[in-house]
């Protein structure tokens, strides 16, 4: 009896012996897992970068780069300013060199979120920079609104940054821009005539003939624009300037000349459709409809949606 006692005794010794690894592997296996699982979620401070890499990595321009480490430092210290900093920066310019539009209106949205953020906590001496950015960033953000919602915004971080003291060389031709989408003509001709003392392009000449031409001084817009064909060689802007010249024509009465410069345009783009459009338009003025809506169904043969023809062959 004495000796089932001790075998009964020494079984029990083992289970319990068994039970103790048992849990003591559970508890080595649920920490391993929560290891795991953490430093999936959670870099560990030797695979994060310093701040002082970001500064590197913009030096030498690889914006991906800066644009990763910024990502993983934040992952680490979401309010690391430095960080947010290099992150709305290093995504503005990653949004320009985008051919998808998805990818350009993430990198944006990436890139003014980041701005933001830096700039609540930003030094006086960084705010203006900051500013400047998330102008430009609203700015290209506007451009894939179907209206203007965030041309507003683009003018006032821009003007904050400008009246604040921050320069930059594409300031002025920024704001110019800016104003340009949000309607206020008077400050875009003022801005791009600055931008223009500074760095005359026929952008800028092809800028500023628009927007005289949208005030109503055609004269000073016809000095702008052909200023501007003189000077590019960039097919698509002069073409866009022989169409506001031919406007212009047409607005003087003056068909001859408008209808000489639409059909330059055609010789160059045979689908251009403002052109065959425009050309119409004459005919019309000319008493001539059988031509003119010969003219608006080859304008709807190259763009199906072309809104003013639409008008007219429904009117």
């Amino acid at each position: 009896m004495a000796q089932k006692g001790s075998s009964y005794k020494r079984v029990k010794r083992k289970k319990n012996a068994l039970i103790h690894v048992l849990v003591i592997l559970t508890f080595i296996a649920a920490g391993a897992g929560i290891y795991f699982v953490f430093s999936r979620v959670v870099p560990s401070a030797e695979k994060v970068p310093k701040v002082s890499a970001l500064y590197e990595l913009w030096e030498i321009g690889d914006y991906e780069a800066v644009y990763s480490a910024a990502v993983r430092i934040l992952e680490l210290h979401p309010l690391q300013n430095t960080a947010l900093a290099f992150r709305g920066y290093s995504a503005y310019y990653l949004s320009l060199a985008q051919t998808d539009t998805l990818m350009t209106e993430m990198y944006l949205d990436d890139a003014i979120i980041s701005l933001r953020n830096a700039l609540r906590d930003a030094r006086p001496a960084a705010q203006g920079q900051l500013k400047f950015m998330l102008g430009k960033a609203y700015y290209q953000k506007n451009r894939f609104a179907g209206y203007h919602y965030y041309a507003d915004l683009a003018v006032r971080y821009l003007d904050e940054a400008f009246y604040g003291g921050y320069t930059a060389p594409d300031m002025a031709e920024y704001r110019g821009l800016a104003y340009a989408s949000l309607g206020m003509i008077d400050e875009s001709i003022t801005a791009f005539t600055e931008a223009l003392m500074l760095n005359p392009t026929d952008m800028l000449l092809a800028a500023i003939g628009e927007q005289y031409y949208r005030q109503g001084d055609y004269l000073q817009a016809q000095q702008y624009l052909f200023r501007a064909i003189q000077s590019s060689e960039d097919e698509l802007l002069m073409l866009k300037c022989r169409n506001t010249l031919g406007n212009i024509y047409i607005i003087e009465d003056n068909l001859a000349e408008a209808e000489r410069e639409f059909n330059t345009i055609l010789e160059k783009d045979p689908d251009y459709a403002d052109a065959y459009y425009n050309l119409g338009v004459i005919y019309e003025k000319q008493g001539d409809l059988v031509k003119a809506r010969a003219e608006w169904r080859k304008a709807l043969k190259v763009q199906v949606n072309h809104p003013e023809t639409r008008q007219k062959l429904n009117s």
